[in-house]
């Protein structure tokens, strides 16, 4: 029985990792313009899902789908958020998801001290997407030094990190709507 659940939880968790990686975040902009008051980011909701999903299962479950998704989306469909296939190592944008291990192994912190509390799991969050970039960087910077094409790192570096790295600390803002809910959820258990 315990099997099935596990089998269970991993595949919620992979569910809900593809889905959120086709859904785009959009800001309303309210008395902007009539036509288009949105304001699309350049993200998805794919690191607040892990991060939820982290809170919510242990850490080996998390694993086990996000490197169900990698594979999935290397070898089998493109449900990456620009696209998949093998050809995806050579992105800088893979190097992010690589780092979205050490963002999961922060997160669960939480858990395993049962400490899920609003400053707790800000520090926290802040400290796993900062570990995030910091794994897409040095990923970007090893592709840079492996090609000889010094000239892009920094475009990369904007790009991919400086220009969203503010955008990804927002998204940690909806998820203290869910932290009570969470914290009795765990308690429950």
């Amino acid at each position: 029985m315990l099997k099935i659940y596990k089998l269970i939880e991993i595949l919620v968790s992979l569910q809900s990792l593809v889905i959120s990686t086709m859904l785009p975040v959009y800001i309303p902009l309210p008395y902007v313009d009539e036509s288009n008051n949105n304001f699309e980011m350049l993200i998805t909701w794919q690191i607040p899902t892990v991060i939820l999903l982290t809170l919510i299962f242990h850490k080996k479950v998390v694993f086990r789908a996000f490197s169900i998704y990698l594979i999935l989306g290397l070898f089998i469909a493109p449900v990456f958020h620009q696209g998949g296939s093998i050809g995806y190592l050579l992105t800088p944008n893979f190097g992010y998801l690589l780092g979205l291990y050490p963002l999961i192994i922060i997160i669960d912190n939480l858990n395993t001290r049962n400490k899920i509390y609003v400053g707790n799991f800000l520090k926290n969050g802040f400290i796993a997407i900062c570990a995030m970039h910091v794994t897409g960087i040095f990923y970007n910077l090893l592709q840079v030094i492996f090609y000889s094409q010094f000239n892009i790192f920094l475009y990369n570096l904007g790009k991919y990190s400086v220009g969203k790295i503010g955008y990804h600390f927002l998204t940690l803002l909806p998820l203290l709507i869910l932290i009570k809910p969470i914290k009795s959820l765990k308690l429950s258990k």
